[in-house]
């Protein structure tokens, strides 16, 4: 009996997988269609279908705040408005604020030799964009890039992670009601769906999460020359300048890495220190921690996501120790799969917490003799998503911009230029490809077309074969002069 009633609960699932997979194919298909039928949506159903996103969310909030603690273990309610919710709504502000601008088509300067002419730049929209989020801001980078996309007029399939089931079924609600399947549907799913969906044809694609399984991504949309925006990681480092007193560079810096327990694409990875500086780093560490979550069983502290990522990040932190670092556990806690921020010394370059984006509260402090050598240290590895700069030396600032490239930046400051909706996000070499947020965003789910026209008087003609004729030595002789 038990045999035969697994082989029924294995059927079951395959064939649920199986329909899972055919759905991914009709609702292509059948957004497809739809945008043939509609290639240009007017402003005004575009900001339609923004409005209904927007009162859909506002409606399901509540439901959004307990969902997303449920798939955390413990995730507070704030975190969650403030990371999720609240820039999200922003970012639909924003686009109603200044989509007409961005739809308009833009004259180009044509220049004298080709007149008389007109030049143009038409933003249309693409077709059928797909969106695969990551469990870490379920909300805000599910919705984020779709307020984008829908901007700039495309029809949306998005695919969630399936470590965040319950946010998944708000989500679903939400897009559900706003929305008929041929605007936008979010199917759910494990590997398989995933593998399926980056198999479709899409006319953009743009995943969020890591840099191996974005490789695995741009690879499959390879096949079918599908564009793609990847936004992926890597270690962000923060750089800590002689002229800057610790304390105030820990005030700036330890949200950003306690947000989502350190589960943040743009959270800090690793701290740049002046040698002599380190041990006021680590006391003002200890402090501002200990003022920011005085009681880590109160709800306020988030969790990490599940079993298997507390284990890595538990393995990553043993490894380092065993390699010879000193770990500094700045609080205790007896919840679940929680972590309090834990500072490392003396790290082994080669340890896995360094090669790694680590996406936990570990925090390693690597210290410098100059700046040469902290800018020397950064440009060594491969580009990060973003850089955090602590200084008020202008020059300084001026020549770390300079001297490194990162997706993103802020001086004296951290994350918060994620939530700017007049800047562009995105990342660099292996912390991604392409950015969205802002106008950027509508001008990557778009295609910026070229127009060039001309009226009766064709101009042209005078410079057509036969060659040798005066107006030709004499566009030569304008044109081609040093």
């Amino acid at each position: 009996m038990p045999k035969t009633a697994s082989k029924k609960s294995l059927d079951v699932k395959a064939t649920h997988k199986n329909e899972q997979l055919q759905i991914v194919h009709e609702i292509f298909e059948l957004q497809q269609t739809a945008f043939k039928a509609a290639p240009y949506p007017s402003e005004s159903l575009r900001k339609q279908q923004l409005k209904a996103l927007k009162k859909s969310i506002l409606k399901h909030k509540d439901k959004l705040l307990k969902a997303t603690s449920a798939d955390f273990g413990c995730r507070s309610y704030d975190e969650t408005l403030l990371a999720d919710i609240l820039p999200t709504i922003m970012g639909i502000n924003h686009a109603l604020k200044h989509l007409r601008q961005w739809m308009k088509t833009e004259k180009r300067k044509i220049d004298l030799l080709y007149q008389p002419a007109q030049g143009y730049v038409m933003y249309q929209p693409l077709g059928v964009v797909g969106i695969i989020s990551p469990w870490n801001y379920p909300t805000f980078l599910s919705l984020g890039p779709m307020v984008a996309a829908l901007a700039a007029g495309n029809r949306v399939m998005l695919k969630p992670s399936e470590f965040s089931p319950y946010t998944n079924r708000i989500l679903k609600d939400i897009i559900s009601e706003a929305f008929s399947k041929d605007e936008v549907y979010m199917i759910e799913g494990d590997a398989t769906v995933a593998q399926t969906f980056t198999s479709l044809p899409f006319d953009h694609l743009i995943y969020t999460g890591s840099t191996s399984i974005g490789r695995k991504v741009m690879e499959a949309a390879a096949k079918n020359l599908t564009p793609v925006t990847l936004e992926l990681g890597g270690k962000s480092p923060a750089i800590v300048a002689p002229d800057i007193d610790p304390k105030f560079a820990v005030e700036r810096m330890i949200f950003g890495k306690c947000l989502n327990a350190g589960q943040t694409c743009v959270a800090t990875d690793y701290v740049l220190c002046p040698e002599e500086k380190q041990d006021d780093l680590i006391a003002a560490f200890k402090t501002q921690f200990s003022n920011l979550y005085p009681d880590l069983e109160n709800g306020q502290y988030t969790s990490i996501i599940n079993d298997t990522h507390f284990k890595r990040v538990s393995k990553w932190l043993k490894e380092a120790v065993d390699k010879g670092a000193k770990a500094i556990e700045l609080g205790k806690t007896a919840s679940k799969n929680a972590m309090p921020l834990t500072l490392l010394t003396d790290v082994d370059p080669d340890s896995t917490i360094m090669q790694e984006e680590i996406f936990g509260p570990i925090l390693p402090i690597v210290t410098y003799k100059s700046i040469d050598e902290a800018i020397e240290f950064i440009q060594s590895r491969p580009r990060p998503l973003a850089l955090y700069i602590f200084s008020f030396d202008k020059k300084v600032q001026d020549k770390i911009l300079k001297s490194t490239h990162a997706g993103g930046v802020c001086i004296n400051e951290t994350v918060y230029h994620v939530a700017q909706d007049n800047l562009p996000f995105g990342g660099i070499g292996a912390s991604g490809i392409g950015h969205y947020h802002a106008k950027e965003g509508f001008i990557t789910f778009s295609k910026a077309k070229s127009i060039f026209r001309k009226g009766r008087f064709n101009s042209g003609k005078f410079a057509l074969p036969p060659y040798g004729k005066l107006i030709h030595k004499l566009i030569y002789r304008f044109y081609l002069k040093s």
